[in-house]
């Protein structure tokens, strides 16, 4: 049987994994420099297996608005490029024999707009799983057998303590991809 402490202890764990799925999504999200992450989810067809393309290349940012993708196998660079192309990120890779260089142009304001609403719905999305967690946690508390009304009201308040902490993680991490996309 779960006791208080082990109850708060998964509770923060759990939370903490939805804060890592946050940022794993936030950093998909493209902002005013190249930054390799924006290829995180790009799955290349590489002998017939579908790989991440982190697996397949290199990507380098020798610039702010640059990324250099290079194979370590000359036989993906055609599959790496087809799949920059069918992604949904609307970016144009150049191909240059060894390496894809793609240029990455500036945001208009519109898609800035548009990646922080995206944003918004990734901390939301964080935001909602914190909260499940703090109700399933809640639950689990009341549970506990042989506890008195003042240990389970301080177990709810430690379950509470570890939501907020979260809630304030998730809106801060927020704010700060905000500023990158706006800045």
């Amino acid at each position: 049987m779960p006791d208080l402490k082990s109850i708060t202890a998964d509770t923060r764990e759990k939370m903490g994994k939805a804060i890592e799925s946050l940022d794993n999504n936030l950093s998909v999200l493209r902002t005013g420099r190249a930054n390799p992450g924006i290829l995180k989810k790009i799955v290349v067809d590489y002998y017939g297996s579908q790989v991440p393309i982190d697996q397949v290349a290199s990507i380098t940012t020798p610039d702010a608005r640059t990324l250099v993708i290079t194979p370590w196998d000359r036989g993906a660079l055609n599959p790496i490029e087809k799949a920059i192309r069918d992604s949904d990120l609307g970016l144009n890779p150049n191909n240059k024999g060894d390496t894809i260089f793609i240029s990455l142009p500036m945001l208009t304001e519109e898609r800035r707009k548009d990646l922080v609403k995206n944003a918004k719905t990734y901390a939301e999305d964080a935001r909602i799983a914190v909260r499940n967690l703090r109700k399933h946690a809640l639950d689990e508390v009341k549970k506990v057998e042989g506890l008195g009304e003042d240990e389970i009201k301080r177990g709810e308040a430690d379950v509470q303590k570890v939501t907020d902490e979260f809630i304030a993680k998730v809106d801060s991490t927020f704010q700060k991809k905000e500023q990158e996309i706006l800045g």
